[in-house]
């Protein structure tokens, strides 16, 4: 696979990390494209690569290329006629956006029309470990694609997952993003709420760690919703939009998702209160007294 070119499209903090590793491992990263040129100039230079000023250019001078896009508008806008689908006959688009199941399958469908294969490729993971080559990844798609590309994935991830066809990793995606907001979400009420009871957060949360409240996100987030530090690592506006994607499926398969539903509510909250840029940790500011009206 390393005598492959490879294009990446989406050059914010994960695509461009994933576009760092794959360099560090060996592989031809040839061309690079973002929306934003000083990005694309700026990684272009720092890997040798070639700086795309459109969409066509990647794929005309990359067999495989990466798109890590932030919605399903971005994602169908680079696959148009014009953009990466231009002479896309014998490429491989391997698609990380969390974006809707049904997204992913008509990007599929546009592909093989063109003569060209995707895959889906759904991070669970997020900065640190894209530079690391430590995601967890779920895909999607014609296994034998799957196949052709699992040596580069095994060298973007720890924990690599084949999970079924188009569609199906966007599902997963879908869920495990609806459960990590859901734990932020309460976590958050749990602090606050310490917080206004005038507990010692430092033995609440340890008490946390060894009982039922334990959680993924007491580990992740819990000393930055104390500090007050939301450094984005993924931010609140992303966590409504994946949760939204999550509360969408539910209701077109008729189950009640209340929890999810409330969770949403406080990230599109945090939204129109200007904060959406911030880490989902942020989610805390509606819950601790006295933090939402400075």
């Amino acid at each position: 696979m390393k005598d492959m070119k490879i294009g990446v499209v989406g050059l914010g903090r994960m695509g461009a990390n994933m576009a760092r590793r794959l360099k560090d491992c060996g592989y031809q990263v040839s061309v690079v494209f973002d929306v934003a040129e000083t990005l694309t100039k700026e990684l272009a230079a720092e890997l040798g690569a070639i700086p795309a000023e459109k969409l066509a250019t990647v794929t005309e001078r990359a067999d495989v290329i990466l798109t890590v896009v932030t919605d399903d508008a971005a994602m169908l806008e680079v696959f148009s006629p014009d953009g990466l689908l231009a002479g896309a006959e014998g490429r491989v688009f391997v698609n990380c956006a969390t974006v809707r199941p049904e997204t992913h399958e008509l990007v599929d469908e546009l592909c093989r029309a063109a003569g060209a294969s995707a895959l889906e490729a759904c991070m669970a993971s997020s900065i640190p470990q894209a530079r690391e080559g430590t995601l967890y990844l779920m895909t999607a798609g014609d296994e034998s694609v799957f196949k052709k590309l699992e040596p580069m994935l095994k060298d973007l991830s720890k924990s690599l997952r084949y999970v079924g066809t188009t569609g199906q990793a966007a599902k997963v995606k879908a869920l495990v993003n609806m459960v990590m907001n859901v734990n932020t979400a309460a976590l958050a009420e749990g602090l606050g709420l310490g917080q206004a009871l005038g507990l010692d957060l430092a033995m609440l949360k340890e008490v946390f760690s060894q009982t039922g409240a334990n959680s993924r996100v007491l580990e992740t987030d819990a000393d930055d919703m104390i500090d007050r530090d939301h450094d984005c690592y993924f931010s609140a506006a992303h966590a409504a939009k994946d949760s939204g994607i999550a509360n969408e499926l539910a209701a077109a398969s008729g189950v009640e998702v209340p929890l999810s539903q409330a969770t949403e509510a406080q990230y599109r909250r945090l939204i129109e209160l200007g904060r959406g840029e911030l880490d989902k940790s942020a989610v805390a500011e509606l819950t601790f007294q006295g933090r939402i009206d400075e």
